[in-house]
């Protein structure tokens, strides 16, 4: 239907048009505030506020491939080509946590969260709680290094909650991170923080027809290109090109499917694992996440003390081995321990020992070592009693809560909390505080014989230069001999906080070994040996205690997460050793994936306490994938609608295509609020400075015009030439649609919650629209 374009108002309004510094690749809106995050080609992270208004600017280092919102606005995550996931704080753009879950580059995120509250055998509600808090004061936080400011260590500071609030997940909702790589992993974080399941689409299979005529089908070569969880936590969507091979018996043997079977396709994987278990899932999560937290503040802790007692002794020992060449010097044939033996024995001095007390250390040198070496002792005994030893007592409570839900196997067994491997990691817990303990003694006695063999030395020295001694603090001289026998040529405290690489063992005498095994035998232990281990390597036995435990869940979860469905989107060229190039061009291709609740099975749902929702799939389809279809863009939804029907031999699934104006061509697109698409559309002409470039619509994605696609489950052909007869022609007069004066290009931003949309024009600027004439959503906004 033809308009008068004159005639109408435009709907959309103008809000901002901003230079760029760089042009911006990736751009998201906060789902809650009205925030703005974007990357740009140069690696950098803006935030800004929806007046423009920029917050923060941080690099990472490395190039983002990809960025996704926390569900509740609170942080952002960020995937790096290297195959690092950030999380970073809203507020200040600090980094809160840093996993290596993928080797590949992360090219999409997703984070979704379910906010419905599964009640249990006997309607009653399941919520989680957890009570650390109330036997235990608030977890310690990381010991900052010496030397270092605020943020240098990738921490945060003492007066900062964000870290605190990141791992303190008991009040956030259930929600699960995606993110998938350029290799086909894609990888599952509880909170973004606990890895709990892993899947690579090669590995993937799934029959070719429901009486398993044919026994299944494989993607290989293929590339990741978007995932989309469903907010029931139910199903993840995976956008995915490759090639779709044939397993032709049970050894694997693949052949290809076909010779036109390289394309876009659509993967839909059954995760209802995150739903049907996602009370004991938080719990988990919740206590492991902390449990990470806290072994970090006993890694970084350990790490503090090493450095500074390593400090120390080095003083020390660069002081006093100048007494070694003294003694070389005047020709003498002994050792600094015997000569201060010597001394200490009220025979006649050495000049070595009299030229080193006198000229070389001096009053002022003992004093300043003494300071230096006493002064690490406090401070290594101040760390253990404020970080280390606090956060190994409430890793000690937590294993204890983790056991207990283990031995609740109905619950517990089937997300793989494994009783043995988690009763193992609570006796390394408890070893650790035995350990620390030990050092604590150990650390005590050492730091008091150094004392008393400084005032010894201080004593001497008055002596030799016949200055008189009242004032000085006594000495005990037996401690000054076994200082000297011991600790002189020895370092008791450095070998508890390193492991050395002889793999040295503590030595305990026989009597006392026999008693602790006694003794831990009748506590229901099984580690005879720990008083042979130090402190560091205990901490890294309870390291590998805690991985073998939650490897486990992660192992079990991975299992369960199964492909149901495959949608053969479009196919594409398949050029002999260019996978990379075809890649690359598909990432140019406008695609989307949203889910709504399904106002139909709205009744339902009330029952079962389930979301029940539809997906949308919306993409450009390239104009060399049909011959007879070009400037097209396809919506699919019901892919996932109900897969119950997919084992029965038929799908509700239902398409439509629009054919853009000839003089037009997608940019990009996104699904947006209640079933609605939001398009950019480009002028196809040679002039980008031309009025009237660009074009932005809203379309009712719900009122198209679709058309009910029967197919059989797991029919892998390609299915849009049976929409052609039936495409809808877009008019841009007839449509919500606002003319843009600029060139643009992608992405386009649309927030949901705010009405807004960012798109970008090509010669670097940033325009802001306000989709809907909502006088108080603006108000809002600004």
């Amino acid at each position: 239907m033809e308009t008068d374009e004159s005639c109408r108002v435009l709907p959309f309004q103008l809000q901002f048009d901003k230079p760029l510094a760089s042009q911006v690749k990736i751009a998201e809106w906060n789902p809650e505030k009205d925030l703005l995050a974007m990357v740009s080609d140069d690696s950098k992270i803006l935030l800004h506020r929806f007046n423009w208004q920029r917050l923060w600017t941080i690099t990472p280092g490395r190039c983002v491939s990809s960025l996704c919102w926390r569900p509740d606005g609170k942080a952002i995550a960020v995937g790096l080509d290297d195959g690092t996931l950030s999380l970073y704080d809203v507020e200040n753009g600090k980094l809160l946590r840093s996993l290596k879950s993928h080797c590949a580059a992360i090219i999409c995120l997703n984070w979704e969260e379910d906010s419905h509250v599964i009640p249990d055998d006997h309607c009653h509600t399941s919520k989680y709680e957890d009570r650390t808090s109330r036997f235990f004061p608030p977890a310690p936080k990381v010991p900052r290094m010496p030397g270092l400011v605020s943020g240098d260590n990738g921490f945060m500071d003492d007066g900062d909650d964000s870290f605190e609030e990141l791992s303190n997940s008991s009040h956030q909702r259930f929600n699960v991170l995606c993110s998938g790589d350029k290799d086909g992993n894609i990888c599952f974080s509880i909170f973004g923080i606990f890895p709990i399941g892993k899947t690579n689409i090669h590995n993937l299979t799934f029959p070719t027809s429901s009486d398993g005529a044919e026994r299944s089908k494989r993607l290989l070569n293929a590339s990741i290109h978007k995932v989309a969880l469903s907010k029931d936590l139910c199903r993840l969507i995976v956008m995915c090109s490759g090639d779709l091979v044939k397993v032709v018996d049970d050894l694997d043997v693949i052949q290809m499917a076909g010779h036109n079977e390289h394309g876009l396709h659509c993967l839909a994987l059954n995760t209802a694992i995150f739903w049907n278990r996602k009370n004991e899932l938080h719990q988990v999560a919740q206590q492991a996440s902390n449990i990470e937290d806290l072994t970090e503040v006993v890694r970084a802790s350990l790490s503090v003390m090493s450095r500074q007692w390593s400090d120390a002794m080095h003083t020390f020992k660069e002081k006093f081995n100048s007494l070694s060449t003294l003694i070389t010097d005047h020709g003498l044939d002994s050792s600094p321990q015997e000569e201060f033996l010597s001394l200490l024995g009220g025979a006649r001095t050495s000049p070595a020992v009299h030229q080193f007390l006198v000229n070389t250390l001096g009053e002022a040198g003992v004093k300043r070592i003494s300071k230096v070496l006493c002064g690490a002792g406090k401070e290594l005994q101040r760390i253990v009693l404020e970080h280390l030893q606090p956060a190994a007592e409430v890793i000690g409570f937590r294993m204890g809560e983790l056991r207990g839900l283990s031995r609740w196997r109905a619950r517990y067994h089937g997300i793989g909390l494994d009783e043995p491997l988690i009763s193992n990691a609570t006796e390394k817990a408890g070893m650790l505080l035995v350990q620390v303990e030990r050092f604590m003694r150990v650390l005590s006695s050492v730091l008091q014989q150094y004392s008393n063999f400084f005032n010894w030395l201080l004593k001497c020295i008055k002596l030799l230069m016949s200055e008189p001694s009242d004032q000085l603090l006594p000495y005990n001289s037996e401690l000054v001999i076994i200082f000297l026998k011991c600790l002189y040529e020895q370092d008791p405290v450095k070998q508890l906080l390193e492991i050395s690489e002889t793999d040295y063992d503590v030595e305990i005498d026989l009597e006392t070994a026999e008693r602790v095994r006694e003794l831990v035998q009748f506590g229901g232990f099984s580690d005879t040996e720990y008083l042979r281990r130090n402190l560091a390597k205990e901490f890294q036995q309870l390291e590998l205690s805690f991985k073998d435990a939650f490897q486990m869940p992660f192992t079990t979860i991975s299992r369960k997460i199964l492909c149901e469905d495959l949608l053969p989107l479009f196919p594409l060229p398949s050029l002999p050793q260019a996978s990379s190039s075809s890649s690359s061009s598909l990432t140019r291709i406008p695609t989307s994936i949203s889910y709504y609740e399904d106002s139909s099975r709205a009744s339902s749902s009330h029952y079962t306490g389930q979301h029940q929702v539809i997906d949308y799939l919306s993409f450009q389809v390239p104009d060399e994938s049909f011959s007879d279809i070009e400037n097209c863009i396809c919506i699919v939804r019901g892919f996932m609608h109900n897969s119950d029907c997919l084992k029965k031999g038929y799908s509700s699934l239902e398409a439509v295509l629009l054919c853009v104006p000839v003089d037009y061509k997608c940019v990009d697109l996104s699904l947006y609020k209640d079933s609605q698409l939001v398009l950019l559309l480009n002028k196809d002409n040679n002039t980008s400075e031309s009025a009237g470039d660009g074009c932005m619509m809203i379309l009712e994605a719900s009122d198209l015009p679709y058309v009910s696609l029967s197919r059989s489950a797991f029919v892998d052909v390609w299915r849009l030439q049976e929409l052609k007869e039936s495409a809808a022609i877009l008019h841009i007069g007839d449509e919500k649609a606002r003319t843009i004066p600029h060139c643009v290009i992608a992405p386009l931003a649309v927030s949901a919650s705010r009405g807004v949309a960012c798109v970008f024009a090509a010669r670097k600027r940033a325009l802001v629209y306000i989709l809907e004439e909502d006088e108080d959503e603006v108000s809002d906004a600004e």
